[in-house]
């Protein structure tokens, strides 16, 4: 019998993202579909809140940028309370929740950084950008964690996972520079750019291009210490599931040491990942799942100095 929240959800991953349908499509049976169906209810949220359809073009999705916030938390509840919503994303998240037992705090968590979105305040200092990032990235590498079988209360492990959503969305930031320029949005900290003798206002200019690429290899820098410390989180997982992990940070982690490899001229339009580097990715990430699960991971352990939310 056909899926229709399922088929869905796949439609969704298929347009929506190729980085994260290549990657999934390394996990088992299971977990592939909780994954697609958890990703179908994130992307649809966040296409909401930016007026999108599948990360792209214009869509009225209808009333203010307020008032579709807080349908998608009438909604969002609704889902995770068990009831009806009749809408396939919701009746995604609904699944996955009732499946993985998924703590009701981590949908609203990622919420909570559609807040920041929508009431948006200039990026004050490093611990801003990392809370503004758990809240749209980090909580949802929680989120997938869960979803391939780490138990909600192994905090520890979903600290690393948390992580590996940091050092994604800070590469993210690092390609999108200039697009989010271009729509008035500067997410580096501004006491970084005060550094440079830049401000959220000057900081785009094409006069300043060497001083805001010295801001941005410095976000790269940071993303590496988030992407080494997710690998401790490895050996909590599955051969496959290690393997779909891995090839998802060499994927995101190779967008940003090419932003900061590339010089200045990197910031002048958004750098792109090739398919056959991801499938690269893929196949060199192999080995490393194999070794990093059974044999250990060779940084550093320590989280000291490292964002951390707060489990309850």
């Amino acid at each position: 019998m056909a899926d229709p929240v399922l088929a869905a959800a796949r439609e969704a991953i298929r347009q929506g993202s190729k980085s994260f349908a290549l990657a999934s499509r390394l996990f088992d049976g299971g977990t592939r579909a909780r994954a697609t169906l958890l990703y179908a209810w994130c992307r649809h949220c966040d296409d909401v809140i930016d007026g999108q359809y599948l990360g792209e073009g214009a869509h009225d999705w209808g009333g203010t940028a307020a008032e579709r916030l807080q349908r998608l938390r009438d909604m969002t509840d609704r889902a995770l309370a068990g009831a009806p919503t009749g809408e396939p994303a919701f009746e995604a998240l609904a699944r996955v929740a009732r499946e993985v037992a998924l703590p009701p705090r981590y949908p609203h968590d990622l919420l909570e950084g559609f807040r920041m979105d929508v009431e948006w305040e200039e990026v004050a200092d490093c611990d801003h950008l990392l809370r503004y990032c758990y809240h749209v990235a980090g909580c949802v590498g929680v989120m997938m964690a869960i979803v391939m079988g780490v138990p909600p209360a192994d905090h520890p492990v979903l600290a690393r996972a948390s992580d590996l959503g940091l050092s994604f969305q800070l590469n993210n930031i690092a390609r999108d520079v200039a697009e989010d320029a271009a729509r008035g949005r500067c997410y580096l900290p501004s006491d970084w750019l005060a550094g440079e003798g830049l401000t959220a206002a000057t900081f785009a200019e094409p006069a300043n291009r060497e001083a805001l690429h010295r801001v941005v290899s410095r976000l790269v820098d940071l993303a590496e210490r988030y992407e080494a410390s997710a690998a401790h989180g490895v050996p909590a997982l599955r051969n496959r599931q290690a393997w779909a992990v891995l090839s998802a940070a060499h994927i995101y982690g190779d967008i940003g040491r090419k932003v900061r490899g590339r010089g200045p001229g990197a910031l002048e339009g958004r750098t792109v990942t090739r398919r056959r580097e991801k499938l690269f990715a893929v196949v060199s990430a192999f080995p490393e799942a194999l070794w990093k699960r059974n044999l250990g991971v060779s940084t550093p352990a320590d989280r000291s100095g490292l964002w951390t939310p707060a489990f309850a």
